[in-house]
């Protein structure tokens, strides 16, 4: 599928969900690792979805090599590469795994994405000391749904 029949595909599945509500972290609903709706209720922008791949919390390519981002610094090989993941996944699969991937591969040192409790010695940044309070997820719903989109557009050629 090409990017823009890619993104024509989210534009309409946006369109059709935009009623549903946001399903916050502690509600969502695995069903054998994958979650079927959108978190957001919204589609996601695979554009966007790439620049969270690069920076900020997602920063997925610290571990994964992407082709599709190859103009970008220092991919990482902990992780497997990315290409082709919309070949090997479903979009509800790509979800779960972005959202806590340890549903799909319980040893993973990668992060659960969304998810704000159950944790063991939640740490508070860089300081040694414990979390205190509330903990957000690392990425937005939307941003999950960002992320999965553009992990839609992986396609082995």
């Amino acid at each position: 599928m090409t990017r823009m029949v890619a993104i024509a595909a989210a534009t309409a599945t946006w369109i059709a969900g935009a009623a549903i509500a946001e399903i916050k972290p502690m509600e969502v609903v695995f069903e054998d690792g994958a979650i079927t709706k959108s978190l957001s209720g919204a589609a996601g922008n695979p554009d966007v979805g790439a620049d969270i791949m690069n920076k900020g919390a997602g920063n997925c390519i610290a571990c994964h090599q992407v082709t599709a981002l190859e103009h970008l610094p220092f991919h990482g090989e902990i992780g497997p590469s990315l290409d082709g993941a919309a070949d090997r996944w479903t979009e509800g699969e790509l979800r779960g795994i972005v959202a806590n991937a340890k549903e799909w591969f319980p040893d993973t040192m990668m992060p659960a994405f969304y998810k704000t409790e159950g944790f063991v010695r939640l740490g508070n940044a860089y300081t040694g000391k414990a979390h205190e309070g509330d903990v957000a997820p690392l990425l937005t719903a939307q941003q999950v749904e960002d992320v999965v989109a553009f992990l839609m557009t992986l396609k082995e050629e």
